[in-house]
């Protein structure tokens, strides 16, 4: 199971403030707890922020049918050729 980690915008971060040294320091303790637990895959977020789960063809099971999965795989390749 993967998660991505969303920190929403507000009047300071579209002003361009940076996180003071308590955050980062809370930030990298967080972090590490999650390098501890073997699940952390990048780590460029603040603690205070929204968690989502990241779903991939195979977490939808017998619903995805092979109709699907192609039509899926077809939009990948077309946005990817598009970048």
């Amino acid at each position: 199971m993967r998660f991505m980690i969303l920190i929403k915008a507000n009047p300071a971060t579209e002003a361009g403030v940076m996180p003071d040294q308590q955050i980062l320091a809370e930030m990298g303790q967080f972090n590490q707890q999650l390098v501890d637990a073997g699940v952390l895959q990048a780590g460029e977020a603040e603690t205070k922020i929204e968690i989502r789960q990241v779903f991939e063809a195979d977490d939808f099971g017998a619903e995805l049918t092979p109709e699907l999965r192609e039509q899926n795989e077809r939009m990948r390749a077309q946005s990817a050729a598009r970048k």
